[in-house]
């Protein structure tokens, strides 16, 4: 083998946008690292997603790549409607927020959400902009919200509104994101990503609505909102994965909170085996600039360090100058990283009380195993992608390949850290399984005379249960 192959383990998420969304644009993207393309469903119509959905999949055929489609529901997403152009508030004065549709001025704008007057109390803040401008509640008469303006600013359309200390009435999932599902899901699109997630029973009525219609698609809850981070044990243990959307939540909670929530949520899910996303701004300035700043630099690669199984990006890939540089940057970042830091070996003791001890067991010693053998790599064989989960929980040092004769899991997978994955459909005697997984790993590269590689199964073969062996091999 002429040169080492290197993978992130640390995955890349890139939401498409005007600035990516022709075919050779993703390819690009895709040549640099791209792992997961998020649509985002705030913006676009279906018609423009299903262009990107048609490319992704046509360029995962050519490029015998695996990338994996991420449907992000935009979810009760509170906007101004729209304003005049210089429209302007200054400090001190009233300003009304209603529930009529109009063009927005300096004294009265309107917003999409009607339940506002509803939930609103004397006293509350809200925000708008990312809290480029404050507002106080001072009253309510009918469908308008009167307020008192503490920091000013120019008013822009169709801008967020947060109100970090008001219990928002409106559900998880609006018409909008229904219609939207009814849209992805036929798609087969392997993760769907839900808003403002409150409670593990926003991910429940999720979850039984992807049923409902025969499919299998992950969800993903996004953490924006300050009752996120009080039913979090509760939300990790219902969901797929946690995306830890910062934008948002650095408005509905105190800006310094967030780092430590960050960590916090990171720590959880990898404790319990569920891919953890750090999301907005890691790249910000890469929107206008071929180089990101020193500071986006050291967020990325905190993130890293912190345990994230992949790292987004939203405007920079999706309207920024430099998409491909963008990825670029973000890979020499993860990359050396991953070579420098202590990001390997977690080895969490599985639950005794858990039904599946014995496994969690199992895999847990195959990757301690890989660690005391220095093994190049850690194979493991599945039909539900549970292996792959909790053998990248273990974080080994070795390359992840996971082989399936489930083909949808192996665009699925590609959101884990670590996982690789190959089509692999024979049931033959183990001896002839091994030998064949041996071969492909050879012949692609991955694996050379001498490497020590780790592999685990279920036998026997035919039966494709719960894994229950693992086999030490040296590369003949």
């Amino acid at each position: 083998m002429d040169q080492e192959i290197h993978f992130n383990k640390t995955k890349i998420v890139a939401t498409v946008g005007p600035a990516s969304n022709d075919k050779d644009m993703l390819r690009k993207l895709m040549q640099e690292g791209v792992d997961i393309f998020r649509l985002n469903f705030s913006h676009g119509t279906h018609e423009d997603h299903s262009k990107v959905i048609q490319y992704v999949r046509e360029l995962n055929e050519e490029l015998g790549t695996h990338v994996c489609l991420l449907q992000d529901l935009q979810g009760p997403k509170i906007r101004l409607g729209e304003v005049e152009k210089d429209a302007e508030i200054t400090t001190g004065q009233k300003f009304i927020i209603t529930t009529e549709e109009m063009v927005g001025t300096s004294e009265k704008a309107s917003t999409v959400y009607q339940g506002l007057p509803d939930d609103v109390v004397p006293g509350d803040m809200i925000l708008i902009d990312d809290g480029k401008i404050e507002l106080k509640v001072t009253g309510k008469n009918g469908r308008e919200v009167e307020t008192e303006v503490i920091f000013g600013g120019k008013l822009k359309s169709r801008k967020g509104i947060n109100m970090p200390y008001t219990k928002v009435s409106a559900p998880s999932l609006t018409e909008k994101d229904i219609a939207d599902l009814e849209f992805g899901l036929p798609h087969d699109i392997e993760w769907v990503a839900l808003s403002f997630v409150r409670s593990a029973e926003d991910i429940r009525d999720l979850r039984g609505r992807i049923k409902a219609a025969g499919k299998t698609s992950r969800i993903i809850a996004k953490v924006e909102k300050p009752e996120a981070i009080k039913n979090i044990d509760e939300i990790i243990e219902e969901t797929d994965a946690v995306m830890v959307a910062r934008g948002d939540l650095g408005v509905e909670i105190f800006m310094e909170e967030v780092p430590m929530a960050q960590k916090m949520i990171v720590e959880k899910c990898n404790k319990l085996a569920k891919p953890v996303i750090i999301a907005t701004q890691m790249m910000e300035s890469m929107i206008e600039n071929p180089r990101p700043t020193r500071a986006e630099t050291n967020d990325v690669a905190n993130a890293v360090m912190d345990g994230a199984d992949a790292l987004m990006l939203s405007a920079e890939t999706a309207a920024g100058l430099f998409p491909v540089e963008v990825i670029r940057s973000m890979v020499k970042t993860i990359t050396s990283v991953e070579r420098q830091a202590d990001v390997y070996f977690k080895h969490e003791m599985p639950e005794k009380e858990d039904p599946l001890f014995l496994n969690n067991a199992l895999i847990l010693n195959a990757c301690r195993l890989a660690q005391s053998t220095k093994a190049t790599a850690i194979v493991g064989m599945t039909a539900s992608g549970y292996t792959a989960f909790k053998l990248a929980a273990h974080r080994p040092k070795g390359n992840i390949f996971i082989f399936t004769h489930n083909r949808p899991l192996l665009n699925t997978m590609n959101l884990i850290w670590g996982v690789r994955g190959f089509y692999y459909d024979k049931a033959e005697s183990t001896d002839h399984t091994f030998a064949d997984i041996e071969e492909i790993l050879k012949s692609n590269g991955y694996i050379q005379q001498g490497d020590v590689f780790i592999t685990t199964a279920s036998m026997p073969l035919k039966e494709r249960g719960r894994t229950n062996t693992i086999k030490l091999n040296v590369v003949d």
